[in-house]
């Protein structure tokens, strides 16, 4: 079974520039702008309507265990970046969620 590749970012903005019909860099204009606001107000929670969030989330420091030796270590609290996909996203492509 093959698997499918990922597009490109030049297949996804020539696709952009046909779908909206606007020209090649206009499109790719737009996908820059749009992921540096992506960047600029993940801080504060950048939601991108119909496919998901983005947010920086705290951890707490916790107990792991190194995988080679088996000793229990310290993980540190730090901040991550975390993407939640939205429900109609989830919805159309994996279908609607079956009901017991």
């Amino acid at each position: 079974m093959a698997v499918a590749k990922p597009l490109t970012k030049s297949q996804i903005i020539t696709h952009l520039s046909e779908k909206v019909g606007t020209t090649k860099k206009q499109a790719g204009q737009f996908l820059e702008e749009l992921v540096g606001l992506a960047y600029k107000e993940a801080k504060k929670s950048f939601t991108l309507p119909g496919l998901g969030k983005l947010k920086v989330v705290a951890r707490k420091k916790r107990t792991g265990r190194n995988p080679r030796t088996g000793e229990k270590m310290i993980i540190p609290a730090k901040k991550v970046l975390k993407f939640s996909i939205a429900k109609q996203a989830k919805d159309t492509i994996l279908g609607p969620k079956k009901e017991k």
